[in-house]
C-alpha cells in the first residue's frame, strides 16, 4: 500500500506544480506551459536519475515519489500531443512543428543536464 500512497502523493504535487505554470501570464499560440513543465520535468528526473546512478542506497521512497510520483504528475505529455495535433488540425504546420521539435529537444538536453547537475553536486 506504502507504494501507492508515494506515487499518488508526489503525482498530487506534480500536478499542482503543473497547474501553476497555467497561471503564469503566457499568453499567445504557442503552448509555453507545457514546454516549461516538460522542460524542468525532464531536469528534475534527468536530476533524479542522475543522484541514484550515483549514490550507494539512493532511497527506493524516494525515487517512487520523485520521479515516478512528482514528475509523472507534472509533466504534461499528453498534453503536449494534444496541442501538437490541435494546432496540425488548425493548419499552423509550423507552430505545431515548432513545438514538437522544441520540446523534444529541449526535454532531452534537460535530462542529460540533470545528470550533469547531479554529478556536479556530488562530485561523482
Amino acid at each position: 500500500m506504502k507504494p501507492f500512497l508515494l506515487a499518488a502523493l508526489g503525482g498530487g504535487a506534480g500536478a499542482v506544480c503543473r497547474y501553476a505554470l497555467t497561471l503564469l501570464p503566457i499568453s499567445g499560440r504557442f503552448p509555453f506551459a507545457t514546454l516549461i513543465a516538460n522542460a524542468l520535468g525532464a531536469l528534475i528526473i534527468g536530476f533524479l536519475a542522475g543522484c541514484a546512478s550515483r549514490l550507494d542506497g539512493f532511497p527506493a521512497d524516494l525515487n517512487l515519489l520523485l520521479k515516478t510520483g512528482f514528475c509523472g504528475g507534472f509533466t504534461t505529455f499528453s498534453t503536449f500531443s494534444l496541442e501538437t495535433v490541435t494546432l496540425w488540425q488548425q493548419r499552423q504546420f509550423w507552430t505545431a512543428g515548432g513545438n514538437a521539435v522544441l520540446s523534444l529537444a529541449v526535454c532531452f538536453i534537460g535530462v542529460a543536464a540533470g545528470q550533469v547537475l547531479a554529478g556536479l553536486i556530488l562530485r561523482r
